[in-house]
């Protein structure tokens, strides 16, 4: 017959209730039974119908890095799109479609999105195709403004921020360390825009090529491609292969 005990009754006897750890035995107990979860940092990239400009971005933003970090992961970094008029649920154009295949980017299983105010919350980084897009990004509120740029606005910021001034990635840790320099990196774009402005309000803009050729999109394709290629380096502490 077992022992009578905490839990165990016998005859006439009555059980005695578990009692819950507290303290540091309690604080050992939740780490060891909920993992912390994996540190990320959002981008969120954004045109207008979500079908042409941020799909190619998207796509070419993840592709350079899973270059870049060896196919290692994504380092904490996730990369979405949406459209301000994006047209939810529909494939990106096929045009868009060729230049991500001209990359070597993956194009399949695109579905556009409409951009929702959950998008804009949940994102740290906010990469608009244009000042409009920018402007109705912001106007959403929820303190988007010190983490809204456009891209080609992004690109000349961060190009403007000494390397040496962001946390090295980490190797040792679940992320790489690449979400803290992120962040460190956002901040410092931020409080460089005031300084730093473009040398014509059109450098900042990425143009539309919905309904276009298929050379305009290439150029267009090869605009995002150029102005993502400081953005990930920075990102990430690795530069492009040559």
């Amino acid at each position: 017959m077992a022992p009578l005990g905490r839990g165990i009754t016998g005859p006439g006897e009555t059980a005695f209730p578990s009692v819950p750890p507290s303290g540091y035995a309690a604080a050992v107990q939740a780490r060891t039974a909920a993992p912390v979860a994996p540190a990320r940092f959002r981008i969120l990239h954004v045109s207008t119908g979500n079908v042409c400009r941020s799909p190619i971005t998207e796509r070419l933003h993840r592709h350079a890095l899973d270059l870049r970090l060896g196919g290692a992961g994504s380092g904490g970094l996730v990369v979405e799109s949406a459209g301000t008029w994006g047209h939810e649920g529909a494939p990106m154009e096929t045009h868009a479609a060729t230049v991500l295949a001209d990359y070597g980017a993956d194009p399949a299983g695109f579905l556009g999105r409409e951009l929702l105010d959950e998008h804009v919350i949940r994102a740290d980084l906010v990469l608009t195709a244009t000042r409009d897009h920018r402007a109705q990004v912001i106007s959403m509120g929820h303190s988007a403004g010190l983490r809204t740029f456009t891209l080609k606005e992004f690109n000349r910021l961060v190009r403007a921020i000494d390397p040496a001034t962001l946390p090295e990635p980490d190797p040792e840790l679940p992320d790489c360390g690449l979400v803290e320099r992120a962040r460190t990196l956002v901040g410092a774009a931020a409080a460089l825009r005031g300084w730093l402005l473009a040398p014509d309000p059109e450098s900042d803009e990425v143009h539309d090529p919905y309904g276009a050729p298929i050379t305009f999109f290439r150029s267009i394709g090869d605009e995002i491609n150029q102005a993502l290629d400081p953005v990930v380096t920075a990102l990430t502490g690795v530069p492009a292969r040559a």
